[in-house]
């Protein structure tokens, strides 16, 4: 009879035994597909079925369909460590995963659906994984990780509202700051404990002497001075009170980052990439609230290392220390990997100085896009076949 249901029973496949498999993977060919469809339609005219302009398309691209793929890969991998419960698998994984695919669909074929339609779809997605973390958290007792669960909510409302602003303003301006906060908060919470973490644990093991400080207090007040510093800007965006918060919140979450003992990581490229993604953080503060006291600073300059940095770097550095280690491989860059991180870090930086020159801004901006793309489709290159097919005994 075992051998009959055996018989009966499809084997599930490897895409969906684990939520990083498939959002990892569709995420960074996702982030890579899109800035090359962005880029045809900012410098080539190319016309989508969308109700979005090119630069509503853009971020809403990353902000709204390449970081909740990540999101969710990292939290439907990270929940069952935190809660001791199995992790999502099989036909509710794929469910999930069919969701965020309808969600890019229905976004490109907006203007053909009608935005309301592709915006309920859109939503479909952030909604339904708000809901699985929400109840395997709950049920588990782990309540204080319930702040992911807000986040959650921040983008689904965002999201909403990116929508309805595109289709009736034609500018999505306060679901673009909805998300990036919602965004940036979750790098500063995770990255303030994965960071200082997995530093900690290599050096004991490989670099011994100073280690980082682990999240305290003083985390807390960093990440509570950011998040009213940018909460001022989203809705009084030339606010000097405002330009002088988020500069003080850059020192401290700079402070927060050395803390951390990253200058003693340089030799494991897959530990000091976490620390360079998070400097994008302090940058990015410093460099939007310069541009509040001087108008010759343009707030896209902060406003890309923030989102560029946490949204790109980050990302791409969690993923395949994920990939890695959920697969049984030894923790540690290879080529290819190292590749990918100095695409992602070469973007970012480019994608600053377009904003920082603008006499530069096309050649730069074209010169980001494609360093971006390479490093999210090398990443898929790179780690499909691992995402893809069965852990090796």
């Amino acid at each position: 009879m075992a051998t009959l249901s055996r018989l009966q029973t499809p084997p599930m496949p490897t895409l969906f035994t684990y939520g990083f498999r498939p959002f990892f993977l569709f995420g960074a060919l996702y982030g890579g597909l899109a800035i090359l469809v962005w880029s045809a339609m900012f410098g080539h005219g190319v016309m989508l079925p969308t109700h979005f302009g090119p630069i509503d398309f853009h971020i809403h691209s990353m902000l709204y369909g390449f970081l909740p793929a990540v999101i969710a890969g990292f939290l439907l991998t990270a929940v069952p460590n935190w809660t001791g419960r199995k992790p999502i698998s099989g036909a509710p994984l794929a469910a999930l995963f069919a969701l965020w695919l309808a969600g890019r669909g229905a976004t490109i074929a907006s203007d053909l659906i009608g935005w309301q339609l592709a915006m309920a779809i859109d939503l479909g997605f952030l909604a339904a994984l708000a809901l699985v973390i929400g109840r395997e958290i709950v049920l588990a007792g782990n309540t204080r990780n319930l702040k992911v669960v807000a986040v959650l909510a921040a983008l689904l409302v965002g999201n909403g509202l990116f929508h309805w602003e595109a289709a009736t303003t034609g500018m999505a301006t306060y679901g673009t700051r909805i998300g990036i906060i919602a965004g940036v908060f979750l790098v500063m919470l995770i990255g303030g404990r994965i960071i200082p973490a997995f530093t900690r644990n290599w050096l004991t093991r490989e670099n011994s002497g100073r280690l980082p400080v682990m999240f305290n207090r003083f985390d807390l007040a960093a990440i509570l001075v950011a998040l009213a510093a940018l909460a001022l800007w989203s809705v009084m965006p030339q606010t000097m009170a405002g330009g002088v918060l988020l500069i003080v919140a850059a020192g401290l979450h700079l402070a927060r980052l050395l803390r951390w003992a990253g200058d003693r990581t340089f030799r494991e490229p897959l530990l000091a990439v976490l620390h360079v993604a998070y400097l994008f953080i302090p940058v990015g503060l410093l460099l939007l609230g310069l541009s509040v006291l001087d108008a010759r600073i343009s707030p896209s300059a902060g406003l890309h290392a923030l989102t560029g940095g946490a949204f790109g770097v980050m990302p791409l550095a969690v993923m395949a220390r994920a990939s890695l280690g959920h697969t049984g491989k030894a923790l540690t860059a290879d080529r290819a990997t190292v590749a990918v991180f100095a695409g992602i870090v070469a973007a970012v930086l480019l994608r600053i100085a377009a904003a920082l020159m603008p006499e530069f801004a096309a050649f730069l901006q074209m010169v980001a896009a494609f360093f971006w793309a390479a490093a999210m489709l090398g990443f898929a290159v790179a780690y499909g076949r691992l995402l893809i097919l069965p852990r090796a005994a």
